[in-house]
Formats: C-alpha cells, sequence, structure tokens
C-alpha cells in the first residue's frame, strides 16, 4: 500500500465517522483560533502603536554635543569635547541623503520667555525653540491653523512663529485670529503664521503648548552671539531601518567632525523610543501569555484525539487484521492512522486559522489596532497541526502495527 492509498483510505475513514471527526476537528481548531486569534490581536495593537508613535516622534534619534559634566566613567574623567555647531549639522543635513529619513536641525533657545502681544502677557515659562522646514514633520506636531515654515523663510531667517494652544489663548480673544498678527519675545517681533495643535499630556510637561516655533537661523540670530546647542534629530520612515539609518548617520558625523578612527564619538546618539519599547516589552508578554494559553488548549485537544484514535484501532482490530493477512507491513499499517490523524488536525487546523484570522481582528478593531494578515502565525498554526497529528496519532498507530493478525481476525 502507498502513500496514496494511505491518504485515500484515512480519507474514506474520516467519512465513515463524520460526527466524531468533526468533533475532534473542533478541539483543533479551537485550540489554534485561541493561538491565531490572540497572536492576530496582539499583532493588530503592535501595528497600531508603531503607526502612532511614528507620528509622535519615537522612531527618531538626535545627534547632539556631548555635555562636559557627565563626570567620571569607570574611574576615568570623562574626556571635553567641543560642541556641534551650527555649520556642521547643515553639512551634514546636506550630505545625508537617504529615502528612509529626514532631518531636521534645530537648537533651544530657551524654557522660560515671556510673550508679548499689545497689553496681553504671557507667563515666563514660554519655550522659544529653533527648527526649520522638516521639524514639525520629524517631531510629529500638527498645525490647527495657518500653515509652516517656507523653504525660503527657514533659509533666510525671517521673522515668522508658530504658536503653541497655550500662548494664542494667553494672547489672543476666544474668536480672534492670531494669524498675520505681531507678537514680542526676547527682544524681536515676529508674525504668527500658524497654531499648533493642542499636545496636552501627549507633550510631557506641557511645553509644546507653550513653545514659540521660529526657524532656526532666526533663532540663532535672537541669540545674539550667545552659544545654542543646535542638534539634528533623524526621523526614519521605516522602523525596519532604524539601526542602518543611525550607522550611518553616525559614521557621516563623525566624518564631518574628523573623530580618529579608534575614538570614541565626539557627539552623542540619544534614541528617542524608549515609550514605544517599554509598549513593545508590554505586547512582547502579552504574545507569551497568548501563547500559553493556545498551547494548553492544543495539550488537551490532542488528548482526546489520540483517547479517538485509540478507540478506532480497537473498533478496526478485525480490519487490521485482514490488511496484515493480506501483507500489509506494520510500517504501512502506522502510516495509515498517523495519516488519519494528521488530516484530522489539518482539517481542524485551516478552520481554527480562519477563524482566528476572524476573532483577533474583530479584537484588533474594538480597541482600534490595525487589521493584520498574520502569515507567520498561519504557518505556524498549519505546523502545531502537523505536530499534534504525529504526536496524537503515534501511540494508536503504534498499537495497531504490534497487533497480532491471526487474533484481531479472531476480534469480535
Amino acid at each position: 500500500m502507498n502513500l496514496r492509498e494511505n491518504v485515500k483510505e484515512g480519507l474514506n475513514s474520516i467519512k465513515g465517522n463524520k460526527l466524531r471527526t468533526i468533533l475532534t476537528a473542533a478541539i483543533i481548531a479551537i485550540g489554534i483560533t485561541s493561538l491565531v486569534g490572540i497572536l492576530t490581536a496582539i499583532d493588530g495593537i503592535q501595528n497600531s502603536i508603531d503607526s502612532s508613535f511614528s507620528n509622535l516622534g519615537s522612531n527618531t534619534f538626535d545627534l547632539e554635543s556631548i555635555r562636559n559634566d557627565r563626570g567620571a566613567r569607570d574611574g576615568k574623567d570623562a574626556k571635553s569635547y567641543p560642541p556641534i555647531k551650527y555649520q556642521q549639522l547643515m553639512m551634514f543635513q546636506d550630505k545625508f541623503t537617504t529615502s528612509s529619513a529626514l532631518v531636521s536641525v534645530n537648537a533651544l533657545v530657551t524654557w522660560n520667555a515671556e510673550v508679548k502681544h499689545g497689553s496681553k502677557v504671557t507667563n515666563p515659562n514660554c519655550r522659544i525653540q529653533g527648527g526649520d522646514y522638516n521639524y514639525l514633520l520629524v517631531d510629529g506636531y500638527d498645525i490647527a491653523e495657518g500653515r509652516a515654515f517656507s523653504q525660503s523663510e527657514v533659509e533666510n531667517g525671517a521673522n515668522m512663529v508658530i504658536i503653541g494652544s497655550e500662548v494664542r489663548d494667553a494672547l489672543f480673544d476666544e474668536f480672534e485670529s492670531p494669524i498675520n498678527k505681531s507678537i514680542t519675545f526676547l527682544g524681536g517681533k515676529f508674525t504668527v503664521i500658524g497654531i499648533l495643535g493642542t499636545q496636552g499630556a501627549a507633550g510631557g510637561d506641557g511645553s509644546i503648548d507653550r513653545m514659540c516655533l521660529i526657524p532656526t537661523l532666526t533663532a540663532r540670530k535672537l541669540a545674539a552671539g550667545r552659544a545654542l546647542n543646535y542638534e539634528a534629530t533623524i526621523a526614519v520612515t521605516d522602523p525596519l531601518q532604524m539601526d542602518r539609518v543611525v550607522g550611518m548617520a553616525t559614521s557621516l558625523m563623525r566624518a564631518i567632525r574628523r573623530d580618529p578612527v579608534k575614538q570614541e564619538n565626539s557627539f552623542e546618539v540619544k534614541m528617542n523610543k524608549s515609550l514605544a519599547e517599554k509598549l513593545g516589552e508590554i505586547t512582547g508578554y502579552l504574545r507569551i501569555g497568548g501563547f500559553s494559553i493556545g498551547f494548553i488548549t492544543l495539550i488537551g485537544a490532542s488528548i482526546g484525539l489520540m483517547n479517538i484514535m485509540l478507540v478506532s484501532v480497537t473498533e478496526r482490530t478485525r480490519e487490521i487484521g485482514v490488511r496484515k493477512a493480506l501483507g500489509a507491513t506494520p510500517k504501512k499499517i502506522r502510516m495509515q492512522f498517523l495519516i488519519e490523524a494528521l488530516v484530522i488536525c489539518q482539517l481542524g487546523g485551516i478552520g481554527g486559522i480562519f477563524m482566528g484570522i476572524v476573532v483577533g481582528n474583530l479584537i484588533s478593531k474594538v480597541i482600534d489596532g490595525a487589521f493584520v494578515i498574520p502569515w507567520l502565525w498561519m504557518f505556524v498554526g498549519v505546523l502545531i497541526g502537523m505536530v499534534v497529528g504525529l504526536i496524537s496519532g503515534y501511540l494508536p498507530a503504534y498499537k495497531a502495527s504490534k497487533l497480532d493478525p491471526i487474533d484481531s481476525l479472531r476480534f469480535e
């Protein structure tokens, strides 16, 4: 009896016991549904988290000067390096050409400025921030009203400003539009061209809502000779390319700064994805929990399948004796029962994968997750169905192959 005949006999046996087959396959399907469903839902949530934090600047990193107040490390005094110059960052921005990232050159002017409009004055806790054409895109800030800087305004250092929602509320009446109105701070007069959307808690201490964003070159002029801490913020459009882009940026900045080959970086690479990583760890634990629940269910399903296959061996003892009398070897008998178990498991596995995708995406949709097709978990589901079939079918198949043909023929 060849493999094709064994498969045919296994299918015929399944057709002859439809109710038992359906119940057994349903047990397998429930186990795989729980496994694939939970993991699909988690993948949907993870994709949604990655997308949300990408919009909030989580897939970004900064190239900034090393502070000279770091203190000693490993018993050695920390080396002091000159700060990154504005010209070096502009050179970096010009030479860093990759479709996987955007570069913004920016600088903080102060955290505690007073902003005025007519007779109205804000508290002295406004943040004056210099940023370029890409600053809003890189950090994921939205313009609620007005517009962003034009390229010419950035290159020429125009006295244009984009203000946060708290600054707007403090300086203008409820129904008064700030657009094209003038405000003053740090001795300069600026025209309001845009208003940032309210960030609230997403801005940490709310400093985004109290921010006045001006072009970086304008910030440089406003500092009036005072040294600013310039930095480059790089946003990676594809999170999978993060390591590659960080390596490219680091190599280019080392070349611009002329760091010797064996010397450490004379600047700091600061990653900005700690919160996203923590949420990634949580979803990792959820995956472990979901896999454990599905695995426990599958253990119960495999025990049920093994029990049913053992009953099947007992019921078909006489049939096994006839096959052996006609020349079937123990190996062929084992193969027949293993294939039967595998077919039942695969039927349950296919149904479980389909139901798991539907259930998982429904759960993901309810909690605002993304729709995903879990190709990995589909493959895992098929593989698990095969493994469960082999494990559950081996003992009954082995028992069937060891039956004595004479005793089997006498069995009633």
